[in-house]
């Protein structure tokens, strides 16, 4: 497979390695991105373990909780100026309140709103604004009680990341502070249970390619895995993260002591996961000249 330029440049912004070390990573995978920034981190020369996590779309993150339901909804749009209009903001408001009532977004895009369907009303307000809009997902989350944060507010309810936590017992407050550390530090399971077992065994399999690197006995590697396993599934595990409100107690603890016990998340933020093309300016401008 032919390495672009292109290709390199995207591994060095994900990993922050050197233009040859990417481009000798994209060689050894095929050009595999993802097996790549694996390749580099097991060579020691990726400064990042995930690629570069920058918002590749604006809008806002919606959040409606009604007893033991809650949901949040992202609706997206072309530019932050939009996000920041009155009417996209109470369009976003009133399609989480519709959420409320369906279970996912291919419900929510055909449910009722106002004697329309949500979908015509996205429809409807692009025609006024001007810009495009997208009705992206939307994240359902239910148990005895549910509280629910939003981060970065545009007004009461919507922001750029919206987070929702599903708890026992009668502490809201811990519970939201939960959820105000899920907003910071992005866990990817609630416990090791829920964890996805293809991430702990991709992990697992980068570990012992670092640990091999150094040249150390087999036994002596595999008590290096056991250690370096524990801390990963303490950094990505909610309950087992250390508590951004107390460092001194893991989340699980810290829930415990405040008489709750968090039975489940959601964390939805504007843009996550969505490339947009940028145009280097220069070209843009000959592009336009050239009509």
């Amino acid at each position: 497979m032919a390495i672009t330029a292109a290709d390199v440049k995207k591994l060095r912004e994900a990993t922050g390695a050197g233009m040859m070390d990417a481009k000798k990573a994209l060689t050894e995978t095929d050009g595999d991105m993802e097996a790549a920034v694996d390749w580099l981190r097991t060579k020691g020369l990726a400064k990042a373990a995930k690629k570069a996590d920058r918002t590749a779309a604006e809008g806002l993150v919606a959040v409606k909780v009604d007893g033991g339901k809650g949901v949040a909804v992202e609706l997206n749009s072309e530019t932050d100026f939009v996000a920041k209009n009155a009417e996209f903001q109470q369009l976003i408001g009133d399609i989480a309140g519709v959420a409320l009532t369906v279970d996912d977004v291919a419900a929510l895009s055909e449910a009722d709103m106002g004697g329309k369907p949500v979908k015509e009303r996205i429809t409807d307000a692009i025609a006024k604004i001007g810009e495009n809009m997208t009705l992206r997902r939307m994240e359902v989350l239910t148990g005895e009680n549910v509280a629910a944060y939003v981060h970065n507010a545009a007004t009461d309810g919507m922001g750029k990341i919206g987070v929702l936590v599903a708890f026992t017992g009668d502490n809201a407050e811990v519970a939201r502070q939960v959820a105000m550390h899920i907003a910071a530090v992005k866990p990817a399971s609630l416990s090791e249970a829920d964890l996805d077992p293809s991430v702990v065994e991709k992990e697992k399999q980068v570990q012992m390619e670092i640990a091999r690197e150094s040249g150390k006995p087999e036994q002596v590697i595999e008590k290096m895995i056991e250690g370096r396993m524990k801390k990963f599934l303490s950094e990505v595990t909610l309950v087992n993260q250390a508590f951004v409100v107390n460092p001194d107690l893991t989340v699980g603890a810290a829930a415990k002591e405040a008489g709750i016990e968090i039975t489940g998340f959601a964390r939805v933020e504007v843009g996550e996961g969505i490339e947009v093309e940028k145009e280097d300016f220069a070209a843009e401008v000959a592009k336009a000249a050239k009509g």
